[in-house]
Protein backbone atom coordinates (compact mmCIF):
# COMPACT_ATOMS: atom_id res chain seq x y z
CA UNK A 1 0.00 0.00 0.00
CA UNK A 2 1.42 3.39 -1.00
CA UNK A 3 0.60 7.08 -1.45
CA UNK A 4 1.94 9.03 -4.44
CA UNK A 5 1.46 12.45 -6.03
CA UNK A 6 0.46 13.00 -9.65
CA UNK A 7 0.28 16.20 -11.71
CA UNK A 8 -2.65 16.58 -14.11
CA UNK A 9 -4.13 19.26 -16.34
CA UNK A 10 -7.90 19.39 -16.83
CA UNK A 11 -10.16 21.73 -18.82
CA UNK A 12 -11.38 24.70 -16.82
CA UNK A 13 -15.10 24.39 -15.98
CA UNK A 14 -17.02 27.21 -17.64
CA UNK A 15 -18.30 29.79 -15.19
CA UNK A 16 -21.43 30.47 -17.18
CA UNK A 17 -22.60 26.89 -16.75
CA UNK A 18 -23.14 27.42 -12.98
CA UNK A 19 -22.25 23.76 -12.73
CA UNK A 20 -21.27 21.73 -9.68
CA UNK A 21 -17.54 22.37 -9.66
CA UNK A 22 -16.86 19.52 -7.21
CA UNK A 23 -18.57 16.99 -9.48
CA UNK A 24 -16.83 18.48 -12.53
CA UNK A 25 -13.44 18.24 -10.83
CA UNK A 26 -14.12 14.68 -9.70
CA UNK A 27 -15.18 13.53 -13.18
CA UNK A 28 -12.21 15.18 -14.90
CA UNK A 29 -9.66 13.73 -12.48
CA UNK A 30 -11.14 10.23 -12.41
CA UNK A 31 -10.83 10.10 -16.21
CA UNK A 32 -7.10 10.73 -15.91
CA UNK A 33 -6.13 8.84 -12.74
CA UNK A 34 -5.20 5.16 -12.67
CA UNK A 35 -8.22 2.89 -12.05
CA UNK A 36 -6.89 1.81 -8.63
CA UNK A 37 -6.02 5.34 -7.44
CA UNK A 38 -8.06 6.68 -4.52
CA UNK A 39 -7.62 10.49 -4.39
CA UNK A 40 -6.81 11.83 -0.93
CA UNK A 41 -5.48 15.35 -1.43
CA UNK A 42 -6.14 17.76 -4.31
CA UNK A 43 -4.53 21.13 -4.97
CA UNK A 44 -5.32 23.32 -7.95
CA UNK A 45 -1.97 25.05 -8.28
CA UNK A 46 -2.82 27.34 -11.19
CA UNK A 47 -5.92 28.12 -13.21
CA UNK A 48 -7.05 30.29 -16.07
CA UNK A 49 -9.95 30.44 -18.49
CA UNK A 50 -8.73 27.32 -20.30
CA UNK A 51 -7.18 24.91 -17.79
CA UNK A 52 -6.82 23.90 -14.15
CA UNK A 53 -3.41 22.49 -13.17
CA UNK A 54 -3.99 19.91 -10.45
CA UNK A 55 -1.71 17.97 -8.12
CA UNK A 56 -3.35 14.90 -6.64
CA UNK A 57 -2.08 12.67 -3.83
CA UNK A 58 -3.65 9.21 -4.17
CA UNK A 59 -3.72 6.00 -2.16
CA UNK A 60 -2.98 2.71 -3.95
CA UNK A 61 -3.99 -0.55 -2.27
CA UNK A 62 -1.49 -2.73 -4.16
CA UNK A 63 -3.57 -5.84 -3.54
CA UNK A 64 -4.89 -4.77 -0.12
CA UNK A 65 -8.56 -3.89 0.27
CA UNK A 66 -9.14 -0.18 0.90
CA UNK A 67 -12.51 1.12 2.18
CA UNK A 68 -13.87 3.83 -0.10
CA UNK A 69 -17.29 5.12 0.95
CA UNK A 70 -16.43 6.64 4.34
CA UNK A 71 -13.45 8.61 3.11
CA UNK A 72 -14.37 9.51 -0.50
CA UNK A 73 -13.00 13.06 -0.77
CA UNK A 74 -15.48 14.07 -3.49
CA UNK A 75 -18.60 13.02 -1.60
CA UNK A 76 -20.62 16.15 -0.84
CA UNK A 77 -23.67 16.75 1.32
CA UNK A 78 -25.19 20.21 1.13
CA UNK A 79 -26.21 21.77 4.41
CA UNK A 80 -29.91 22.52 4.63
CA UNK A 81 -29.67 25.26 7.24
CA UNK A 82 -27.09 27.52 8.84
CA UNK A 83 -26.91 27.41 12.62
CA UNK A 84 -26.27 30.97 13.85
CA UNK A 85 -26.20 30.29 17.60
CA UNK A 86 -22.38 30.45 17.51
CA UNK A 87 -19.78 31.85 15.12
CA UNK A 88 -17.36 29.11 14.08
CA UNK A 89 -14.36 29.98 11.91
CA UNK A 90 -12.32 27.55 9.81
CA UNK A 91 -8.68 28.63 9.41
CA UNK A 92 -6.80 26.87 6.62
CA UNK A 93 -3.17 27.28 5.55
CA UNK A 94 -2.52 24.36 3.16
CA UNK A 95 0.66 22.42 3.91
CA UNK A 96 3.59 22.62 1.52
CA UNK A 97 2.57 25.68 -0.52
CA UNK A 98 5.24 28.03 0.85
CA UNK A 99 2.76 30.32 2.60
CA UNK A 100 4.34 33.52 3.86
CA UNK A 101 2.45 33.00 7.13
CA UNK A 102 1.97 29.41 8.29
CA UNK A 103 4.34 27.80 5.81
CA UNK A 104 7.04 26.90 8.30
CA UNK A 105 6.85 25.69 11.92
CA UNK A 106 3.89 26.92 13.95
CA UNK A 107 4.33 30.44 12.62
CA UNK A 108 0.59 30.89 12.02
CA UNK A 109 -0.15 30.41 15.73
CA UNK A 110 -0.51 34.18 16.36
CA UNK A 111 -3.07 34.23 13.54
CA UNK A 112 -4.97 31.37 15.16
CA UNK A 113 -4.97 33.22 18.47
CA UNK A 114 -6.17 36.41 16.79
CA UNK A 115 -9.05 34.80 14.89
CA UNK A 116 -10.08 32.65 17.87
CA UNK A 117 -10.63 35.88 19.79
CA UNK A 118 -13.41 36.96 17.41
CA UNK A 119 -14.91 33.46 17.05
CA UNK A 120 -16.75 31.11 19.36
CA UNK A 121 -14.80 28.15 17.95
CA UNK A 122 -11.79 28.01 15.65
CA UNK A 123 -11.34 24.88 13.53
CA UNK A 124 -7.83 24.45 12.19
CA UNK A 125 -5.19 21.84 11.36
CA UNK A 126 -1.74 20.84 12.66
CA UNK A 127 0.21 22.81 10.05
CA UNK A 128 -1.09 26.05 11.56
CA UNK A 129 -0.07 25.55 15.20
CA UNK A 130 2.57 22.77 15.41
CA UNK A 131 6.07 24.11 16.10
CA UNK A 132 8.23 21.18 17.29
CA UNK A 133 7.91 21.42 21.11
CA UNK A 134 5.54 24.38 20.88
CA UNK A 135 1.77 24.29 20.45
CA UNK A 136 0.05 27.38 21.80
CA UNK A 137 -3.32 26.92 20.13
CA UNK A 138 -6.21 28.67 21.94
CA UNK A 139 -8.58 26.75 24.21
CA UNK A 140 -11.51 27.24 21.84
CA UNK A 141 -9.69 25.44 19.00
CA UNK A 142 -10.69 22.16 17.34
CA UNK A 143 -7.46 20.59 16.00
CA UNK A 144 -8.14 18.27 13.07
CA UNK A 145 -6.09 16.73 10.29
CA UNK A 146 -6.44 18.45 6.91
CA UNK A 147 -8.57 15.85 5.15
CA UNK A 148 -11.01 15.85 8.07
CA UNK A 149 -11.28 19.62 7.81
CA UNK A 150 -12.08 19.18 4.11
CA UNK A 151 -14.77 16.59 4.77
CA UNK A 152 -16.26 18.81 7.48
CA UNK A 153 -16.74 21.54 4.86
CA UNK A 154 -18.04 18.95 2.39
CA UNK A 155 -20.74 18.03 4.89
CA UNK A 156 -19.74 14.37 5.24
CA UNK A 157 -18.30 14.35 8.76
CA UNK A 158 -19.00 16.11 12.03
CA UNK A 159 -16.74 16.86 14.97
CA UNK A 160 -17.60 15.91 18.54
CA UNK A 161 -15.51 17.78 21.14
CA UNK A 162 -13.97 15.56 23.81
CA UNK A 163 -12.54 16.14 27.28
CA UNK A 164 -9.45 14.09 26.47
CA UNK A 165 -8.16 11.36 24.18
CA UNK A 166 -6.13 8.25 24.79
CA UNK A 167 -3.13 8.80 22.51
CA UNK A 168 -1.02 6.04 20.98
CA UNK A 169 2.53 7.14 20.11
CA UNK A 170 4.18 5.25 17.24
CA UNK A 171 7.95 5.71 16.94
CA UNK A 172 10.07 4.71 13.95
CA UNK A 173 12.82 2.16 14.67
CA UNK A 174 15.68 4.61 14.12
CA UNK A 175 19.10 2.99 13.69
CA UNK A 176 20.42 5.27 16.45
CA UNK A 177 18.70 4.49 19.75
CA UNK A 178 19.31 8.05 20.91
CA UNK A 179 16.42 9.32 18.79
CA UNK A 180 14.05 6.50 19.77
CA UNK A 181 14.74 7.25 23.44
CA UNK A 182 14.20 10.97 22.85
CA UNK A 183 10.74 10.30 21.38
CA UNK A 184 9.85 7.96 24.26
CA UNK A 185 10.96 10.65 26.72
CA UNK A 186 8.79 13.20 24.93
CA UNK A 187 5.78 10.92 25.37
CA UNK A 188 6.59 10.43 29.05
CA UNK A 189 7.01 14.19 29.48
CA UNK A 190 3.60 14.75 27.90
CA UNK A 191 2.07 12.31 30.37
CA UNK A 192 3.74 13.58 33.53
CA UNK A 193 4.05 17.32 32.85
CA UNK A 194 0.93 17.97 30.77
CA UNK A 195 -1.44 15.22 31.95
CA UNK A 196 -1.86 13.84 28.42
CA UNK A 197 -2.94 10.20 28.39
CA UNK A 198 -0.24 8.68 26.20
CA UNK A 199 -1.53 5.15 26.75
CA UNK A 200 1.32 3.37 25.00
CA UNK A 201 4.45 3.95 22.94
CA UNK A 202 5.17 1.38 20.24
CA UNK A 203 8.31 1.06 18.18
CA UNK A 204 7.50 0.40 14.52
CA UNK A 205 9.47 -1.85 12.19
CA UNK A 206 11.10 0.19 9.42
CA UNK A 207 8.78 -1.13 6.74
CA UNK A 208 7.24 2.24 5.92
CA UNK A 209 9.24 4.86 4.01
CA UNK A 210 8.43 8.55 3.55
CA UNK A 211 10.25 10.47 0.82
CA UNK A 212 9.96 14.21 0.23
CA UNK A 213 10.45 16.19 -2.96
CA UNK A 214 9.06 19.22 -4.78
CA UNK A 215 6.47 19.19 -7.56
CA UNK A 216 6.70 21.18 -10.78
CA UNK A 217 4.80 24.04 -9.12
CA UNK A 218 7.29 24.06 -6.24
CA UNK A 219 4.89 22.52 -3.70
CA UNK A 220 6.32 20.13 -1.11
CA UNK A 221 5.00 16.66 -1.92
CA UNK A 222 6.40 13.13 -1.74
CA UNK A 223 5.53 9.46 -1.47
CA UNK A 224 4.79 6.93 1.25
CA UNK A 225 5.50 3.23 0.68
CA UNK A 226 4.99 0.21 2.93
CA UNK A 227 1.85 1.74 4.41
CA UNK A 228 0.32 -1.72 4.83
CA UNK A 229 2.56 -2.49 7.82
CA UNK A 230 1.30 0.62 9.62
CA UNK A 231 -2.27 -0.35 8.81
CA UNK A 232 -1.83 -3.82 10.27
CA UNK A 233 -0.23 -2.44 13.43
CA UNK A 234 -3.17 -0.07 13.99
CA UNK A 235 -5.70 -2.81 13.19
CA UNK A 236 -4.24 -4.89 16.00
CA UNK A 237 -4.89 -2.33 18.74
CA UNK A 238 -7.55 0.00 17.33
CA UNK A 239 -9.85 -0.22 20.37
CA UNK A 240 -7.10 0.77 22.81
CA UNK A 241 -6.72 4.42 21.82
CA UNK A 242 -8.61 7.43 20.42
CA UNK A 243 -5.89 9.40 18.61
CA UNK A 244 -2.65 8.52 16.86
CA UNK A 245 0.70 10.35 17.02
CA UNK A 246 3.37 9.16 14.60
CA UNK A 247 7.03 10.19 14.49
CA UNK A 248 9.24 8.76 11.75
CA UNK A 249 12.36 9.31 9.71
CA UNK A 250 11.85 11.00 6.36
CA UNK A 251 14.00 10.66 3.26
CA UNK A 252 14.99 14.27 2.63
CA UNK A 253 18.22 14.95 0.79
CA UNK A 254 20.93 16.75 2.73
CA UNK A 255 20.93 19.46 0.08
CA UNK A 256 17.18 20.01 0.45
CA UNK A 257 17.43 20.02 4.25
CA UNK A 258 20.32 22.51 4.35
CA UNK A 259 18.78 24.78 1.75
CA UNK A 260 15.63 25.10 3.86
CA UNK A 261 17.33 25.72 7.21
CA UNK A 262 19.84 28.17 5.74
CA UNK A 263 17.16 30.15 3.91
CA UNK A 264 15.54 33.47 4.69
CA UNK A 265 12.14 31.76 4.84
CA UNK A 266 11.59 31.89 1.08
CA UNK A 267 12.29 28.15 0.62
CA UNK A 268 9.25 25.87 0.93
CA UNK A 269 9.35 23.62 4.00
CA UNK A 270 10.10 20.20 2.42
CA UNK A 271 8.69 18.05 5.23
CA UNK A 272 5.02 19.01 5.52
CA UNK A 273 3.74 17.80 2.15
CA UNK A 274 4.56 14.12 2.61
CA UNK A 275 3.47 14.31 6.27
CA UNK A 276 0.05 15.49 5.08
CA UNK A 277 -0.12 12.62 2.58
CA UNK A 278 0.52 10.10 5.37
CA UNK A 279 -2.07 11.56 7.76
CA UNK A 280 -4.65 11.87 4.97
CA UNK A 281 -4.18 8.16 4.27
CA UNK A 282 -4.49 7.14 7.93
CA UNK A 283 -7.59 9.30 8.37
CA UNK A 284 -9.12 7.73 5.27
CA UNK A 285 -8.49 4.22 6.59
CA UNK A 286 -9.39 4.68 10.26
CA UNK A 287 -11.47 7.86 10.70
CA UNK A 288 -9.52 9.03 13.76
CA UNK A 289 -7.42 12.04 14.81
CA UNK A 290 -3.87 11.65 13.47
CA UNK A 291 -0.77 13.84 13.28
CA UNK A 292 2.88 13.30 12.36
CA UNK A 293 6.25 14.67 13.48
CA UNK A 294 9.62 14.13 11.77
CA UNK A 295 12.65 12.54 13.45
CA UNK A 296 16.23 13.77 13.18
CA UNK A 297 18.21 11.84 10.57
CA UNK A 298 21.49 11.46 12.47
CA UNK A 299 23.61 12.75 15.35
CA UNK A 300 25.61 14.66 12.79
CA UNK A 301 22.63 16.78 11.74
CA UNK A 302 21.23 16.96 15.28
CA UNK A 303 24.46 18.23 16.81
CA UNK A 304 25.23 20.83 14.17
CA UNK A 305 24.96 24.44 15.27
CA UNK A 306 22.36 25.89 12.91
CA UNK A 307 23.24 29.42 13.94
CA UNK A 308 20.49 31.99 14.30
CA UNK A 309 17.65 30.70 12.15
CA UNK A 310 15.00 32.71 10.35
CA UNK A 311 12.37 33.27 13.10
CA UNK A 312 9.66 31.26 11.32
CA UNK A 313 11.96 28.20 11.31
CA UNK A 314 13.47 28.70 14.76
CA UNK A 315 11.30 26.20 16.66
CA UNK A 316 12.72 23.35 14.55
CA UNK A 317 16.26 24.33 15.52
CA UNK A 318 15.80 23.89 19.27
CA UNK A 319 14.27 20.40 19.47
CA UNK A 320 15.36 16.85 18.71
CA UNK A 321 12.05 15.07 19.19
CA UNK A 322 9.49 17.30 17.50
CA UNK A 323 6.51 15.29 18.64
CA UNK A 324 5.31 17.19 21.73
CA UNK A 325 3.30 19.71 19.69
CA UNK A 326 1.53 16.75 18.07
CA UNK A 327 0.73 15.14 21.42
CA UNK A 328 -0.66 18.40 22.77
CA UNK A 329 -2.82 18.91 19.69
CA UNK A 330 -4.19 15.36 19.76
CA UNK A 331 -4.89 15.52 23.51
CA UNK A 332 -8.30 17.12 22.86
CA UNK A 333 -8.69 16.64 19.12
CA UNK A 334 -12.41 16.06 18.42
CA UNK A 335 -13.89 12.69 17.57
CA UNK A 336 -14.70 12.26 13.87
CA UNK A 337 -18.37 11.48 13.32
CA UNK A 338 -19.16 9.92 9.94
CA UNK A 339 -22.54 8.35 10.86
CA UNK A 340 -25.30 10.38 9.19
CA UNK A 341 -27.74 9.54 11.99
CA UNK A 342 -25.42 10.98 14.65
CA UNK A 343 -23.84 13.89 12.81
CA UNK A 344 -26.64 16.37 13.53
CA UNK A 345 -27.14 15.56 17.20
CA UNK A 346 -26.54 18.31 19.78
CA UNK A 347 -22.85 18.71 20.60
CA UNK A 348 -21.62 17.66 17.15
CA UNK A 349 -20.24 20.44 14.98
CA UNK A 350 -21.14 20.01 11.31
CA UNK A 351 -21.12 22.03 8.09
CA UNK A 352 -24.35 23.67 9.23
CA UNK A 353 -22.42 25.25 12.12
CA UNK A 354 -19.61 26.78 10.04
CA UNK A 355 -19.68 30.56 9.69
CA UNK A 356 -16.67 31.36 7.47
CA UNK A 357 -13.49 29.96 5.93
CA UNK A 358 -10.22 31.94 6.01
CA UNK A 359 -7.58 31.04 3.39
CA UNK A 360 -4.31 32.43 1.98
CA UNK A 361 -4.30 34.26 -1.35
CA UNK A 362 -5.32 32.17 -4.36
CA UNK A 363 -5.81 28.86 -2.55
CA UNK A 364 -8.10 26.65 -4.57
CA UNK A 365 -8.97 23.09 -3.65
CA UNK A 366 -11.85 21.11 -2.21
CA UNK A 367 -12.21 23.26 0.95
CA UNK A 368 -12.73 26.41 -1.13
CA UNK A 369 -15.08 24.66 -3.56
CA UNK A 370 -17.04 23.13 -0.67
CA UNK A 371 -17.45 26.51 1.02
CA UNK A 372 -18.55 28.01 -2.30
CA UNK A 373 -21.28 25.41 -2.71
CA UNK A 374 -22.33 25.44 0.96
CA UNK A 375 -22.84 29.20 0.86
CA UNK A 376 -20.15 29.74 3.54
CA UNK A 377 -18.39 33.13 3.34
CA UNK A 378 -14.72 32.85 2.31
CA UNK A 379 -12.13 35.41 3.42
CA UNK A 380 -9.05 35.47 1.17
CA UNK A 381 -6.01 37.05 2.86
CA UNK A 382 -3.94 38.73 0.17
CA UNK A 383 -0.70 39.29 2.10
CA UNK A 384 -0.34 35.58 2.84
CA UNK A 385 1.39 34.99 -0.47
CA UNK A 386 2.25 31.47 -1.63
CA UNK A 387 2.80 29.28 -4.70
CA UNK A 388 -0.85 29.02 -5.72
CA UNK A 389 -1.78 30.96 -8.86
CA UNK A 390 -5.56 31.25 -8.93
CA UNK A 391 -7.90 34.21 -9.30
CA UNK A 392 -10.73 33.22 -6.97
CA UNK A 393 -13.03 35.89 -8.43
CA UNK A 394 -13.43 33.60 -11.47
CA UNK A 395 -15.57 31.26 -9.37
CA UNK A 396 -19.37 31.66 -9.34
CA UNK A 397 -19.72 33.21 -5.86
CA UNK A 398 -22.95 34.53 -4.46
CA UNK A 399 -22.89 38.34 -4.03
CA UNK A 400 -20.75 39.17 -1.01
CA UNK A 401 -19.63 35.56 -0.39
CA UNK A 402 -15.97 36.12 -1.34
CA UNK A 403 -14.37 38.71 0.93
CA UNK A 404 -10.81 39.90 0.31
CA UNK A 405 -8.70 41.08 3.24
CA UNK A 406 -5.34 42.80 2.94
CA UNK A 407 -4.10 41.09 6.13
CA UNK A 408 -5.23 38.80 8.94
CA UNK A 409 -5.88 41.94 11.00
CA UNK A 410 -8.44 42.97 8.40
CA UNK A 411 -9.76 39.39 8.29
CA UNK A 412 -10.42 39.60 12.03
CA UNK A 413 -12.43 42.77 11.39
CA UNK A 414 -14.42 41.05 8.66
CA UNK A 415 -15.19 38.16 11.03
CA UNK A 416 -16.33 40.63 13.69
CA UNK A 417 -18.63 42.30 11.13
CA UNK A 418 -20.09 38.98 9.94
CA UNK A 419 -20.61 37.88 13.54
CA UNK A 420 -22.48 41.11 14.28
CA UNK A 421 -24.60 40.78 11.14
CA UNK A 422 -23.07 43.86 9.53
CA UNK A 423 -22.45 43.88 5.78
CA UNK A 424 -18.70 44.59 5.49
CA UNK A 425 -19.13 47.16 2.71
CA UNK A 426 -21.36 49.31 4.94
CA UNK A 427 -18.39 50.19 7.15
CA UNK A 428 -16.18 51.13 4.20
CA UNK A 429 -16.58 54.21 2.03
CA UNK A 430 -14.37 53.08 -0.86
CA UNK A 431 -17.00 50.56 -2.00
CA UNK A 432 -20.09 52.75 -1.86
CA UNK A 433 -23.23 52.37 0.23
CA UNK A 434 -25.99 52.54 -2.32
CA UNK A 435 -27.94 49.41 -3.25
CA UNK A 436 -28.77 48.77 -6.88
CA UNK A 437 -32.23 49.92 -7.91
CA UNK A 438 -34.12 48.26 -10.73
CA UNK A 439 -37.17 50.12 -12.09
CA UNK A 440 -39.56 47.97 -14.15
CA UNK A 441 -39.73 49.11 -17.76
CA UNK A 442 -36.53 51.15 -17.67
Amino acid sequence: MRVEEQELVIPSPRRGDRLDLIAALSAALQERLAPDAIPLRIAITASDAETWRCEVGSLFGEGEEVPLAAGDVFRFRRRRVENVQAFNTVLLVPTGIGAEIGGHAGDATPIARLLSGVSDTLVTHPNVVNGADLNEMPENTLYVEGSVLTRLLMGTVGLQPVRANRVLLLVDAHEDELFVNAAINAGNMARTAAGIDVVETRIMARDMRMSAHYSTSGRAVGSVTGLGSLRRLIDGCREDFDALAITTLMDVSREMNDRYFESDGSVVNPFGGVEAMLTHAVSHLFQMPTAHAPMEASRETANEDPGVLEPRIASEGVSWPMVFSVLKGLHRSPRIIADDAVMHLPGVLSAADLSCLVIPAGCLGLPTLAALRQGIPVIEVRDNRNLMRNDLERLPWRPGQLLRAASYLEAAGLIAALRAGIAPRTVRRDQGLGASVNYPGR
